[in-house]
Parts: structure tokens; C-alpha cells; sequence
């Protein structure tokens, strides 16, 4: 009788044991597999710096400790500008340059409008009224992608979209913050001439209370990136995702880079793609709750 209630023990707890591990790995499986969920996207755009340089700053370090770093993302071309023009239309359309550039291409915003969904771009010492030259104080329009689309800059409408950055108060203020945006720091808050210390100052500046704040954050996710490296570390750049939806401390070193956060938007509502390198940019996964 002893023996025969010791292998019922036994058993029992091989069976505990095996449900558990299975339970566990069910558990992981589901966590790596998640869907990305958020209402809102901004997407902030930083400068020039490697991936080392702004992990090892004490801000930036646990800044993406408060949600998911992305360790092996890449920016895909030097200088800046294409990077921020592969963002929002799936390809460098043959940019190499910092130079004014007109573009007929479509590109994020169209998918956006065509599903209903609405964008915008702040913008830190945009003169507005639609301004096209490539240069104001510390504004630079190499920087604010969507004004080198024509089928922006020729209507006056969309080109209502690209707005200065002081409206982001206003429009937090009025419950209008766009389904999707883009946040473009000048030349001092961006870390091009100011350096990761000049960058972490900025988004302290503008970001800190709005992480801190429910409101804003509810529904949110804030995606903090670079455009390229310093030309140190094959333009790897740090790229960190904050929200409800993301697994605080997660991480991921898939190889991922700007396609990929633009197929993120597309997927997350079913806008189709552009037919460039969105179609089949690595997905983001592994970070979501």
C-alpha cells in the first residue's frame, strides 16, 4: 500500500511538473507572439549617434528600461535625409544628399488619409504657411520628411499637417493628438550640434511630464529613435519603444531599421503597404505585452 501511494506521488507530480513547463512555455510563446496594440504612434527623431554612445547615457539607458530597446536596428543610408524619407515611404527614393529635394511618391500619409486616419508632423521652428526653403534659424527642412512629397507641398490642406511643435501642447490640450505623428526636434534639440547630452536635455524638456502622464500615454506609444549613426558602428542606432502595450526591460536584436517601424504603422491597421521595402521589412516582435 506504501509503495503504490508513493508512485501515485510520483506520478501526480511528473504530471504538475509537465503541465507547468508547458504552461511556462505557452506563457513565453504568447508574450513573443502578442499583437501590438496602441491607438497612437509618435515617432521622435534624434541625430548622428551610434547605438553605444546613446545606451551607455544614463537617460537614454533607462529610458529604454522603462520599455523595449531595439538592439540591432539599423539606420539605411548616410547622410540624414534619406533615412527620414525611407521612414515614411519605404524606400531613399534615390537620395544621397541633404539637399531640397521634390518627390512624386507616395508615401504613409496616403495609406493613412485613404483608411480614415489622420497624421502630423511637428516641428521645432517651422516658419509653417508651407515653407519649403531648406533652412530657418535652427529649422531644417531635410528633416521634416513629408515636405519633400508634392503631393503634399502642392496642396495646402495636407500641407496643414506639417505643423510647428508648440501645437503639440494645443493639441493634447484639445484631445487631437493624430493617429499618427512625427516629432522633429531642431538642430540644438535633435543632438546634431548638441550632441547626446543636447538630445537628453531636449527630450527631458519636452518628453519627461508626458511619459509621466496617463492621459497622454493611455493608448500611446512612443517610439524614440535615430535617423543614422555617427559612421562608427555600420549605422547602428538606438531605437526604444514606450508604451502600455510593450513588456517593460524587453528587448529584441532581430535586424530591424526604419522599414520595419513603418510596416509597424501599416500593420496596425491594415493600411496595405507602398510596395517598397515596407512589403517585407522584418516585423517588430518579441516586446509586447
Amino acid at each position: 500500500m506504501f509503495m503504490r501511494q508513493n508512485f501515485f506521488l510520483v506520478v501526480v507530480s511528473l504530471i504538475s511538473v509537465t503541465v507547468g513547463c508547458a504552461t511556462a512555455k505557452h506563457s513565453k510563446l504568447k508574450r513573443v507572439n502578442a499583437t501590438p496594440r496602441f491607438e497612437k504612434i509618435m515617432v521622435v527623431f534624434y541625430e548622428n549617434e551610434s547605438f553605444s554612445t546613446t545606451e551607455s547615457n544614463d537617460f537614454f539607458k533607462k529610458l529604454a528600461e522603462r520599455g523595449a530597446l531595439l538592439t540591432n536596428f539599423h539606420g539605411e543610408r548616410h547622410p540624414s535625409q534619406p533615412n527620414y524619407i525611407a521612414f515614411i515611404s519605404g524606400s531613399t527614393q534615390g537620395i544621397e544628399d541633404d539637399n531640397n529635394h521634390d518627390i512624386s511618391a507616395k508615401h504613409i500619409g496616403d495609406l493613412l488619409e485613404a483608411k480614415g486616419r489622420t497624421w502630423k508632423n511637428y516641428t521645432e521652428g517651422y516658419p509653417g504657411e508651407c515653407f519649403t526653403g531648406a533652412k530657418k534659424g535652427r529649422y531644417v527642412r531635410k528633416h521634416t520628411p513629408f515636405l519633400s512629397f508634392t503631393n503634399v507641398q502642392k496642396n495646402p490642406e495636407r500641407c496643414a499637417n506639417v505643423v510647428p511643435a508648440t501645437d503639440l501642447k494645443k493639441d493634447i490640450a484639445k484631445g487631437t493628438i493624430p493617429d499618427f505623428s512625427i516629432y522633429t526636434p531642431d538642430l540644438d534639440d535633435d543632438g546634431h550640434d548638441t550632441g547626446i547630452e543636447g538630445a537628453a536635455t531636449a527630450f527631458k524638456k519636452t518628453f519627461e511630464a508626458l511619459i509621466n502622464d496617463t492621459d497622454f500615454m493611455k493608448g500611446m506609444l512612443l517610439v524614440i529613435t535615430f535617423d543614422e549613426d555617427d559612421k562608427k558602428e555600420k549605422n547602428r542606432i538606438y531605437t526604444a519603444l514606450i508604451g502600455d502595450g510593450v513588456m517593460p526591460g524587453s528587448s529584441s536584436d532581430a535586424d530591424l531599421n526604419h522599414y520595419s517601424l513603418l510596416r509597424l504603422v501599416e500593420d496596425r491597421w491594415g493600411l496595405g503597404h507602398l510596395g517598397k521595402n515596407d512589403e517585407d521589412a522584418a516585423p517588430i516582435t518579441g516586446i509586447w505585452n
